[in-house]
């Protein structure tokens, strides 16, 4: 696949020029809006999740805050999972606010919790597929059930499952958002992400006149009713990705294509060493509890049948005994498990939350989340299993 490593791109002639910025004919302007290799990266994305389209960023993070820029307005709604990526909770809990966007986390086991926080402007549900780090599995279908009832789209953010596991599109999701930088990469070079929509929800419903309604960026055009199944990606991309600037650079869209490639191996790797791991760690006298919905044992069993019956995702947690302490000392003695701030790599990753990615919540935001002083994420990789229980076991024999 070609890198087109450049800025902009010569015009056939004045006219056309025109009709690009005019959105009278589809084709490439800037490389902050749109560009071919960034292009084949999206095709390829929307393709395995099955959606209509999709639009890339330059981080995962990005790409979220964007399709949320697209939709909300001032004064709206949006209910929320409680089990979520401590980032997405800062960024919903002060960037929305900072917007005035109102806000609500609910319990992801109670669908009936959800049902119960709608509003009158609520334009949202969010969740995650896979909780992160607390495991929990998103009963998709059910959540997009009650918010279709109520004219609502739902979001999910599938970058634990990817479409190898998981594509919700197909139980009822009407977005799926992406750190691209995560599993569908798989190799931690490359920051991205990545919103795809199915092109089913009806904009036009009434509650989204900031879809709907005539675009002042644009001389009055009507993204909906003009693009029809296009009308959010087309927003999403013509005027959040071309105000807020967040692009993914062609550089970092071929090697995160050139990740996907190797997705389903990597995957099928990913979940067979997540499942023997765990079930080695739930033995282990130092541990507690282990948090990984491919076990026999977990709540989320029903589930994970239903929607992961290719496994239940590489990334989970398991309590120490010891707590804090026990944690610190256990990160410091394993070897073969790199201790950095990421998930989905083809190395394994270890990191203690509380203290790192999740640090910004208080202790009641932490609890709901599933995370305690002693709470171990590790994200599972694609070395040989045997070599990471070794290594654990050596890590949990040297705690005092």
């Amino acid at each position: 696949m070609p890198i087109h490593q450049t800025t902009s791109y010569v015009f056939e002639d004045s006219d056309a020029a025109a009709a690009y910025f005019n959105l009278q004919e589809y084709g490439n302007t800037y490389s902050r809006i749109m560009n071919p290799t960034v292009a084949a990266f999206e095709e390829r994305v929307a393709n395995l999740e099955g959606g209509a389209g999709a639009v890339a960023f330059a981080s995962g993070l990005a790409a979220q805050s964007a399709a949320l820029f697209t939709l909300l307005q001032p004064g709206d709604h949006v209910v929320a999972s409680s089990a979520l990526y401590g980032g997405t909770v800062t960024q919903f809990k002060h960037l929305l606010r900072k917007l005035s966007v109102e806000l609500d986390f609910v319990d992801i086991n109670q669908p009936s919790a959800w049902q119960g926080a709608i509003k009158n402007n609520t334009k949202l549900f969010f969740g995650e597929t896979i909780g992160n780090p607390s495991g929990s599995v998103m009963d998709i279908q059910a959540i997009a059930d009650i918010a279709h009832a109520a004219k609502i789209p739902l979001m999910v953010d599938n970058t634990f499952a990817t479409p190898y596991l998981c594509r919700p599109l197909d139980w009822g999701a009407d977005i799926v958002v992406h750190s691209a930088t995560k599993f569908l990469g798989g190799h931690g070079t490359s920051l991205g992400g990545v919103v795809v929509e199915s092109g089913e929800f009806d904009w036009s419903n009434g509650r989204f006149p900031i879809i709907e309604a005539p675009s002042p960026a644009y001389h009055g055009l009507k993204f909906h009713e003009t693009f029809g199944t296009f009308g959010f990606l087309m927003k999403l991309r013509c005027e959040t990705l071309r105000d807020l600037g967040a692009c993914m650079s062609p550089f970092n869209a071929f090697l995160l294509a050139q990740g996907i490639e190797t997705l389903p191996l990597r995957m099928r790797a990913h979940v067979s060493n997540a499942l023997a791991v765990a079930e080695f760690l739930q033995t282990h006298t130092q541990v507690s509890g282990v948090h990984y919905a491919g076990l026999s044992a977990s709540p989320y069993q029903t589930l994970v049948q239903k929607y992961l019956p290719k496994g239940a995702g590489a990334v989970f947690c398991f309590d120490l005994v010891g707590g804090r302490e026990a944690g610190i000392q256990l990160i410091e003695q394993l070897s073969l498990f790199s201790h950095l701030a990421n998930v989905g790599d083809a190395k394994s990753l270890v990191i203690h939350p509380a203290t790192t990615t999740h640090r910004q919540l208080s202790d009641t935001e932490l609890n709901a989340a599933g995370i305690s002083a002693g709470t171990i994420r590790v994200s599972i990789g694609i070395e040989d299993a045997q070599d990471l229980i070794a290594d654990l076991a050596y890590g949990l024999a040297a705690i005092t």
